[in-house]
């Protein structure tokens, strides 16, 4: 499954794609099947919570915040390992402040696993990326922490 980035929308492509791009079903923009993490709002973050027939990954995160720039290619490779298995969401709690504050955030960089709309994972500072990959998939099985730091 793969969230258009410009309407917010679950789309299906088959493994492996289609020759050519495949574009979004509802509003035929192209859709990006690396798995790159895609930048949310507060209302796109909780829609696509609420959605996601895969595990969702929420980097919450700040410009400013050094170990957040240095998680940054780590994300990337998980989301590019993961694509259409798992979302890989970022959110910036410089500019978005109201999410992070609901989800009691109190320190950055803080990972969030959700799945069937409900958090079901948090991990709070650095991971190596093999690390990050299996705590998520772990915390997405059900098999992992609820919580740790």
């Amino acid at each position: 499954m793969f969230r258009c980035p410009a309407c917010g929308a679950f789309n299906r492509v088959p493994y492996p794609p289609p020759p050519g791009r495949p574009e979004c079903g509802r509003c035929h923009e192209a859709l990006d099947l690396s798995g790159h993490p895609q930048e949310v709002d507060g209302q796109a973050l909780w829609r696509a919570v609420e959605a996601s027939p895969v595990p969702v990954l929420l980097d919450l995160w700040a410009p400013w915040c050094m170990p957040c720039r240095v998680a940054a290619p780590e994300l990337e490779a998980v989301g590019r390992e993961q694509a259409g298995r798992l979302l890989v969401l970022k959110l910036n709690t410089e500019l978005h402040q109201e999410p992070a504050a609901r989800l009691g955030v109190r320190g950055i960089p803080t990972f969030i696993v959700f799945f069937g709309g409900r958090e079901v994972a948090r991990r709070s500072g650095l991971m190596p990326r093999d690390e990050l990959a299996r705590w998520t998939l772990a915390a997405a099985q059900g098999s992992g922490p609820r919580a740790s730091v």
